[in-house]
């Protein structure tokens, strides 16, 4: 039972989350019903008390899980997710359903982390299911209003590797630029792109590899530009490496006809003090590794509950390879990547997205781990 699979072997799962009214039934109603050759079970998460007005799914059924008629499998979690994941193994291995792919759909006002952790809490899950990415769709004319009101919608777009953008059409251009910057500063890891359901591909939110330690670490340069107006020039040439190999995404060059150092301060970018916020830490020098793995370790015990996600790739003393890090709240895990060549300036970046973090903290304790 327990032995290891291969990553390809494992079945992928996408966390799709979003605000309320942002279109994600309807993107899921689409990946259902249009025929792609692919067998997807959904997993409508009721957790919490605002359960959707699903007019889609399981609807009034006596059955946990249903199979359309196209081989896709849906069922609705009204108890424990963990225990939902190991029905739908144990029916899978048994030859009852036939799935390649999980989506788990959270309901509107769900924050996603706890979902993210059960696929490292427990090892039989852990050793089956291979989270691949969340992704959080964003309403363009009412996304402002609900990040003002909602910290749990903070925290959905502090969780993604993808944002979606819907309802772009209903907005002006200068509104859904202060959206799209405002979703970078709270999640410049993330890329951002604008959709329209009637011709949503699949491929935009399965197999983004999110949680892989070996995607590269990529932060938009508009954040980088406002954070360190001097390292803005170290991404003027990197844009297009930004999204993971996916085409089509609309943010390659909005937003740089600024003066490197310009603060933003046009008048509609007015200010909004999120709770949910970034920092990007860096350094050009090694770190000591007893001195950072005990930092880290006391960082989490600390923080993990206002840490959302974190992810590193980190230059260690006596080390010939990157080390590749990343955390979702107070679940950390670290992994060898690829050696450094001889052309690559070896260098450090981390990047921390959380609830009210001490940025300087953070920062000064980092600097503190960094060998003489």
């Amino acid at each position: 039972m327990n032995t290891p699979r291969s990553l390809d072997q494992m079945v992928p799962v996408t966390i799709l989350t979003g605000f309320l009214g942002a279109g994600k039934t309807t993107l899921l109603k689409r990946i259902l019903t249009e025929y792609h050759g692919r067998r997807i079970a959904v997993i409508e998460n009721e957790f919490g008390p605002e359960s959707i007005d699903n007019d889609l799914l399981v609807q009034d059924s006596e059955e946990q899980i249903i199979e359309l008629s196209n081989g896709c499998v849906c069922c609705t979690v009204r108890g424990d997710l963990m225990n939902t994941l190991n029905d739908l193994r144990k029916k899978r291995e048994a030859g009852e359903v036939t799935f390649e792919r999980i989506i788990i759909e959270t309901t509107g006002m769900a924050n996603p982390g706890p979902v993210c952790q059960t696929f490292f809490m427990d090892d039989d899950i852990a050793e089956y299911y291979r989270l691949d990415a969340v992704v959080t769709v964003v309403d363009a004319k009412h996304g402002m209003a609900t990040l003002d009101a909602q910290e749990e919608a903070q925290k959905q777009v502090g969780f993604a590797d993808r944002i979606l953008v819907s309802k772009k059409d209903l907005v002006n251009e200068a509104d859904y630029q202060a959206l799209r910057h405002r979703l970078v500063r709270i999640n410049p890891r993330a890329s951002i792109e604008s959709v329209h359901f009637g011709e949503t591909e699949l491929g935009k939110i399965i197999d983004i590899s999110g949680f892989n330690l070996n995607t590269i670490l990529d932060i938009d340069p508009q954040f980088l530009a406002d954070e360190h107006p001097d390292a803005a020039h170290d991404h003027a040439h990197g844009h297009d490496h930004h999204d993971h190999g996916h085409h089509g995404h609309d943010h390659d060059h909005e937003g740089h006809d600024c003066s490197p150092g310009c603060n933003h301060g046009h008048h509609h970018h007015p200010a909004h003090n999120d709770d949910i916020g970034a920092f990007v830490f860096r350094s050009n020098k090694p770190f000591n590794p007893e001195r950072l793995e005990e930092f880290l370790g006391g960082l989490v015990q600390v923080y993990g509950p206002d840490l959302l996600r974190y992810k590193g790739i980190l230059y260690i003393k006596g080390v010939n390879r990157r080390m590749l890090f990343q955390g979702v709240h107070m679940m950390m895990g670290a992994e060898p990547g690829k050696p450094w060549t001889s052309q690559e300036k070896k260098a450090t970046k981390m990047v921390f997205i959380g609830r009210k973090l001490p940025q300087e903290i953070f920062t000064r304790g980092l600097e503190q781990c960094l060998a003489s």
